[in-house]
């Protein structure tokens, strides 16, 4: 490796790290110097705080794990295929988005006319697939109606 003097724009305090790498054909030069670079962030992790950029990340999936959630929560019942007996079983009870359904217990369900077990695994199998389920607690979930009173209050202020 050769060590040298860097200029970005009109700043020269800079270093250039340049790396001559040789091997012996099973791996490119890329990859080998990738695994070195890995093996060696292993080997010093213990030494460094990192607490920082994995809270930033994990936040960021939270983040990421809550949109996509509110997106299917948002989602009309009519938009999940569903069978005609199960899809009338849920107009019939006033269920016309899915953040309503998935509050609903499924003993709750099963109580609803026509709505049996068929429909009700039906449904579970659909929720699922979107990481939902029956008997989620919404706290804090921006419902349609609030926002719509929210934006009736600003008007008449």
């Amino acid at each position: 490796y050769v060590v040298g003097n860097a200029r970005v724009g009109q700043r020269t305090d800079y270093d250039k790290l340049t790396l001559e790498i040789w091997t012996d054909g099973t791996v490119i030069p890329q990859d080998a110097l990738a695994l070195a670079a890995k093996i060696l962030k292993e080997q010093v992790t213990p030494f460094i705080n990192f607490k920082e950029e994995e809270e930033a990340e994990e936040e960021k999936e939270e983040e990421e794990e809550e949109e996509k959630i509110n997106e299917n929560l948002f989602r009309s019942v009519s938009e999940l295929e569903l069978s005609v007996r199960s899809f009338n079983c849920l107009k019939n009870a006033n269920i016309k988005y899915i953040y309503e359904l998935v509050q609903k217990t499924e003993s709750e369900m099963l109580k609803t006319k026509n709505f049996g077990r068929k429909s009700l695994n039906e449904i579970k199998g659909i929720l699922e697939e979107m990481d939902l389920q029956f008997g989620m607690e919404l706290e804090d979930f921006p419902f349609p109606q609030q926002e719509e009173e929210v934006d009736k209050k600003e008007d008449h202020n």
